[in-house]
Order: structure tokens, then C-alpha cells, then sequence
């Protein structure tokens, strides 16, 4: 959630757009290799860019969004990632989740909490994201993907961000101030594990885990919203069912930065699981299924439910299983399909919300 967590998109040749200039934001490197910071200094001359570029195809530039703003605010959306909105839908998937849930068999979900949430979950990301790069400032100027984010780079100056976090805290406290009162004590409390998520790197081999607790609040906060308190039977395994997903999506994204990690001392459970990466990913994949089969149970879903959840234990099972963990590049790949995981969940629980298999049965 808090760190950067989507990959940089390549162009047909093969560079990625972070090799194109600074402004496109943090560059993984193709199947985790990276230049040196002598060459990435320095850069080659024009001569040998011509020399390199005869009988090569031509570049193709990817343009943002971003580029469409002033010049002055891209840095702040980029410490925000709003080129990179992977991180805000992991986020959200959750919240989503869980007011979903909490609607009445037969009724849709309350729209305005479901807008609420998608607002709360660009900024929280946001804030997240420049707590992160505040505490981390000066080991990611040793990754190669993290040299380019803003205050790495020296485009942003540390006060310039602590402002900019006291404006988004303040958006994101004015909508939390929508919600009942239990909420807003609930929501609040997250913040504590989303100042201190950054530091996990450097104390414990389990940074995940934290990022999940950190991520997933949202399943608990969900029904509070929509019903003011927590049926804790349903939202705990719900809970732990997206700390465990968690486990597995960013262990496989952190695999691509697994050689500068171990050179700039960062922990992470690409890291500590190494060779066995996967069979731990199965392990916690096959646990967050079964969680999710256990709220469904105490929720009181039909089969329409089920399907969502069968769905998504297929995909976690072609994502471990598929997943090149020595390639940065299919690490990333399979980082952002867990969007893609998210709707699935979120397809099934609507639909039988909806009651949709009786009414088409019928």
C-alpha cells in the first residue's frame, strides 16, 4: 500500500518509461537487472546514443496523464502515485468488500459510503505513500526502482511533503467525518499503523505482514459504517483473509527488488522465504480462500458467493504458480492482476446480495 507499488509501463522496444526521463516516475528495471548509478549518472554520449539507436526500432514514448498537469503539481502526484492507481484499488478492494457485504440480501449497497471509501482510499494511499517516502528517502536513493520518486530525487523537499501530508490528512478527516461516530474511532486508529508501517523494513523480515495489517482496515471498517458497529464473526476472517492475500501479492512484487534490497539492508519476505517463496504463497494463499469461505458462512451467502471465491482461488493458483519470481517484470505483471482478484471477490459477493442465481434460475 505504502510503498510504490505498480510497475512502470514499456514501450515496444523495451525500455520502460522510467528510463525515458524522470517525470515518468520510478523505474523497475527489465527482468530485475540494473544499471549502475555511475552509468545512470552519467548517461551515454550523443554519439553513442546514435551509434546504439541504427537498425533499432523506434521508441515509443508512454505519456500519463500526469503530463497534462502543471508542471509544478506532478511532483506532488507522483509522492501521491496517481500515475500508478494499483496501490489505491488494493486498498479499496477491502472496503469494498465489506459494505457489500453489509448490505441487506436483495438490496444494492449504499452507493454514497461505496464513493466515500473510493475518495478515503486515494488519499489514505497517498498519505501512506508520502509517510513511506519521508521515512525512506534515503534508501530510495539506493534502489534503483525508488531513486526517481520525488523526494529521492530532490524534486520535493521534506517540508514541501510534510505539508502536502497535512493537506491530505485533512481531506481524508473530512471524510471521515461522514461516518457514525464508531467509525470515525475506527478509522482513526488506522493511522497509527500506517505512520509506522515504513519502519518495519528495517526491524523485522515480515514487513508484509504489517502492510496487510495496514491495508485491510478497511474490511473492518466497512460494516461499521453501513451498520455502526462490527459483527466481528464476520469481519475478522474477512480481515485476516485480505492480510493473507496481502502476504502473497507483495511478496511477489518485492521480488523484483530483492538485489538492491539485500545491498541496501531493507527486509522484506521475498527476502526471508527466498527459495521457498512460493510454497509460502500457497500456504497463505490457500488460507485467505478459506477465510473467505468462512465469512461467507457467517454471513449467510449462496452460491453465487462461492463462485466469486472459486474464482479467485483460481486466479491466486495461476498467479504462484505461473509467476517468474527472478523476472522484475512478471512479478510486476502478476502484482497488478490482483485488481483483477479484487473484482472477482466483489462480483460474487454482489451478486448474492442481489440474489442473482435464484432470479436467473427462475
Amino acid at each position: 500500500m505504502l510503498a510504490d507499488q505498480q510497475p512502470t509501463e514499456t514501450s515496444s522496444s523495451g525500455t520502460t518509461a522510467a528510463d525515458l526521463g524522470p517525470a515518468s516516475g520510478s523505474g523497475s528495471s527489465i527482468h530485475g537487472t540494473h544499471p549502475s548509478s555511475a552509468d545512470a549518472a552519467s548517461g551515454p554520449s550523443s554519439a553513442e546514443q546514435a551509434t546504439a539507436l541504427v537498425g533499432q526500432p523506434p521508441l515509443l514514448v508512454t505519456h500519463t496523464w500526469l503530463d497534462r498537469l502543471p508542471q509544478s503539481w506532478v511532483p506532488y502526484a507522483q509522492l501521491m502515485r496517481l500515475d500508478k492507481p494499483i496501490g489505491t484499488w488494493l486498498l479499496a478492494w477491502p472496503c469494498f468488500w465489506s459494505i457489500c457485504l453489509a448490505a441487506p440480501p436483495g438490496t444494492l449497497p449504499d452507493l454514497r459510503l461505496l464513493a466515500l471509501f473510493g475518495s478515503g482510499a486515494v488519499l489514505l494511499r497517498g498519505a501512506g505513500c508520502t509517510v513511506n517516502d519521508l521515512w525512506d528517502r534515503e534508501l530510495d536513493k539506493q534502489v534503483e526502482r525508488t531513486r526517481s520518486r520525488p523526494l529521492a530525487a530532490g524534486t520535493v523537499t521534506p517540508l514541501q511533503a510534510v505539508a502536502f501530508l497535512g493537506l491530505q490528512l485533512s481531506a481524508g478527516l473530512a471524510i471521515l467525518l461522514q461516518l457514525n461516530p464508531y467509525s470515525q474511532l475506527l478509522g482513526a486508529s488506522s493511522l497509527a499503523l500506517v505512520a509506522t508501517y515504513p519502519l518495519m523494513k528495517r526491524i523485522t523480515g515480515w514487513p508484509q505482514a504489517f502492510l496487510g495489517l495496514t491495508f485491510n482496515w478497511g474490511a473492518l471498517l466497512g460494516w461499521a459504517a453501513v451498520h455502526g458497529s462490527c459483527d466481528w464473526g464476520v469481519v475478522l476472517p474477512l480481515y485476516a483473509s485480505g492480510v493473507c492475500w496481502t502476504l502473497v501479492y507483495d511478496t511477489i512484487y518485492a521480488h523484483q527488488d530483492k538485489a538492491d534490497d539485500t545491498k541496501a539492508g531493507i527486509r522484506s519476505t521475498a527476502l526471508t522465504f527466498g527459495a521457498r517463496t512460493k510454497q509460502y504463497c500457497a500456504g497463505f494463499g490457500a488460507a485467505s480462500v478459506g477465510l473467505l469461505a468462512l465469512t461467507g458462512h457467517m454471513a449467510g451467502c449462496g452460491g453465487a458467493y462461492y463462485a466469486g471465491v472459486s474464482s479467485a482461488a483460481a486466479h491466486l493458483a495461476w498467479q504462484i504458480g505461473s509467476v517468474d519470481l527472478d523476472s522484475g517484470l512478471d512479478c510486476s505483471r502478476k502484482f497488478v492482476s490482483n485488481t483483477q482478484l479484487g473484482a472477482l471477490v466483489c462480483g460474487g459477493i454482489l451478486a448474492d446480495r442481489l440474489q442473482l442465481l435464484p432470479l436467473l434460475a427462475g
